[in-house]
């Protein structure tokens, strides 16, 4: 019902044989081009602030461009990138290959968690330099915790970024250890009587990047998937140790792809699942000038952490053992919902809220179907409707007050008749409830016209009890709907003290303990659900709401590959993620006093 921001989408490829091969087989030198636009296109989901692309050709004479980019702002960015392109060729000269025709090309799809936005953090960005091995481009889906620290480090090596933003910062570390790295390579090649374009190639080839991401990303703290390509055909994508964030790639003898999501390269390559490799926590997948494709760990393996939200909202339901763990998930709900409709399947409506919570529907009805015939109720009746639609996004900013409460429930309509009025209860699920905003003005406002026995509210996600720092716009305490019901339960029972015990604990320095865990700590899962039942309903409804979360347990048996759970838990992976909840509860406390 409400959404959240996505992470940012990567894309990219290498094209194994001479561009004139591509020109007789596939009728066009746009081929990789073309690919890279379906790759950016199947994962918009990722990108409404922006989209960028870099092209690298490696056959490119001295005076001759050799390294392209364009990027663009908005939600049509990428229609506008790939348009500027397509203009750019057709504009060249006859004769002369055009712009942005190249055997390496890199795309990024961005969601700024960060507030920032323009052109100017629209990625890939560029840092130029006249040896072409120096020109680097970088783009990736990440948000590190340490930004802080990184940029003290590379100003104390004499660097001076030209701006504080995070890809800034890390183009310029990432850069500089591509300077040594090409140092490094100059004075062996020098030493061995090389001069001149000889010594230019010799360099080239030798460049080592697991030694450049080596000495970079051992500093970096957080969830990533951080991509590259350089001036003279070198390319990589690096995922973090934790494996939080996540990669793809496929392989074969005319062209290696790679992207944030799965099913994305089995439709635009027409593959087949098993060709296709998920990068491995600590890997990077690595390019040469020579189109040898190599994978090196770059860092060593943590536990592994791999975002559950990327199974439960983020990627694309298309994916095979996406699309079946979703369904696993509504499955696993059905044992909460029978007791909260007093097992009277003959007298309750199934249904969802539009759309990314479908397919967990759907594994909740056959669940529901499951339970009919193993105690012999008549399949029959199991009934499912349509009882939400979504409406326009309407524009409740231009309203005020009541007006606007009043707009904003009407962003969703409803199926009358769909409901025996007073008689039937009515069950909706969804895949997350976060803030409860939505809940609160619309849902359940115009749900109640339906005027339903009973209302439960299902989220096959659990409580999202903690903020994100690896890629997810959750960052601040109290947008939660489970803090605040948590805090006023404290409040409830003479137990406000405990959020100054957790303030003081924090304040006084120690960083390797959660101590936000001890303001749930009192209560039950079924407690704080109560709550946000009674702080989401509105005083004036007449139904009776219940609202159910999925348990973390069910969800790690849902999806046993992905366990990152901090949102849930509060276990974070990283020790960058517990010190920023700190700082996050520490901001939360100290606005609350000033309140009072």
């Amino acid at each position: 019902m409400e959404e959240l921001k996505h992470e940012c989408g990567v894309a990219m490829i290498r094209l194994l044989k001479p561009l004139e091969y591509y020109k007789e087989k596939y009728g066009t030198l746009q081929y990789a081009l073309n690919k890279l636009y379906l790759l950016m296109e199947k994962q918009h989901n990722r990108g409404q602030e922006g989209a960028g692309l870099a092209c690298v050709r490696l056959s490119a004479k001295p005076g001759d461009e050799y390294m392209f980019r364009e990027r663009a702002a908005g939600t049509t960015a990428i229609t506008e990138i790939f348009n500027a392109v397509h203009n750019d060729q057709i504009e060249a000269e006859e004769g002369v290959l055009p712009p942005f025709i190249g055997e390496l090309y890199m795309g990024h799809l961005r969601y700024s968690t960060t507030g920032k936005s323009g052109l100017d953090y629209i990625h890939p960005f560029l840092r130029r330099n006249n040896w072409r091995a120096k020109n680097l481009a970088l783009c990736g889906n990440f948000n590190l915790t340490n930004v802080d620290e990184v940029f003290q480090r590379i100003v104390a090596n004499g660097q001076h970024p030209r701006k504080y933003a995070d890809t800034h910062i890390l183009l310029e570390q990432v850069g500089h250890r591509l300077d040594r790295e090409i140092e490094r390579v100059y004075n062996i090649c020098s030493a061995e009587g090389k001069t001149g374009l000889d010594l230019t190639h010799a360099i080239e080839q030798r460049v080592d990047i697991a030694n450049v991401l080596r000495t970079s990303s051992c500093y970096w703290d957080g969830g990533y998937v951080m991509c590259g390509v350089t001036g003279s055909g070198e390319s990589f994508a690096l995922r973090d140790p934790w494996g939080i964030r996540s990669a793809f790639w496929y392989h074969d003898d005319e062209i290696l792809v790679l992207a944030s999501e799965r099913p994305v390269i089995q439709t635009v390559l027409d593959v087949s699942i098993d060709t296709i490799h998920e990068l491995q926590p600590g890997q990077a997948l690595i390019t040469r000038q020579d189109g040898t494709v190599k994978l090196e760990h770059i860092n060593a393996p943590k536990e592994k952490k791999a975002c559950s939200f990327e199974r439960i909202y983020f990627s694309r339901g298309s994916d095979y053992t996406i699309y079946h763990e979703r369904k696993d998930l509504g499955k696993r709900l059905v044992s909460q919902i029978l007791p909260a409709i007093d097992y009277n399947i003959e007298q309750t409506v199934f249904s969802y809220i539009p759309n990314t919570a479908e397919v967990a529907y759907y594994g909740l009805m056959d669940g529901i179907r499951q339970y009919c015939v193993d105690n012999g109720h008549p399949l029959s009746n199991v009934r499912s409707e349509k009882v939400v639609w979504k409406d326009i996004k309407l524009r409740t900013f231009i309203a005020e007050g009541n007006s606007r409460n009043d707009l904003a429930a009407h962003v969703y309509d409803i199926t009358y008749g769909s409901v025996k009025p007073y008689e039937d209860n009515l069950v909706i699920i969804d895949d997350s409830i976060v803030r409860g905003t939505t809940l609160r003005q619309s849902i359940i406002r115009i749900l109640d016209r339906l005027h339903p026995k009973k209302t439960i509210i299902v989220s096959s996600s659990p409580q999202i009890r903690y903020p994100d720092y690896y890629g997810i716009d959750m960052s601040s305490m109290e947008q939660f709907i489970a803090f605040k019901a948590a805090v006023a339960l404290l409040e409830e029972r003479g137990m406000e003290h405990i959020l100054t015990d957790v303030y003081e604990k924090i304040k006084a320095g120690d960083d390797s303990v959660n101590h936000v865990k001890e303001i749930y700590a009192p209560f039950t899962d079924n407690e704080v659900s109560q709550k946000i039942a009674d702080l989401l309903t509105p005083s004036d409804i007449g139904t009776e709401v219940e609202i159910i979360f999925q348990t973390v347990d069910e969800l790690h048996n849902a999806c046993p590959e992905h366990l990152g759970d901090w949102y849930f838990t509060g276990d974070y992976p990283t020790p960058g993620g517990l010190r920023m909840l700190n700082r996050a509860y520490i901001d939360y406390y100290e606005h609350r006093q000033n309140l009072k």
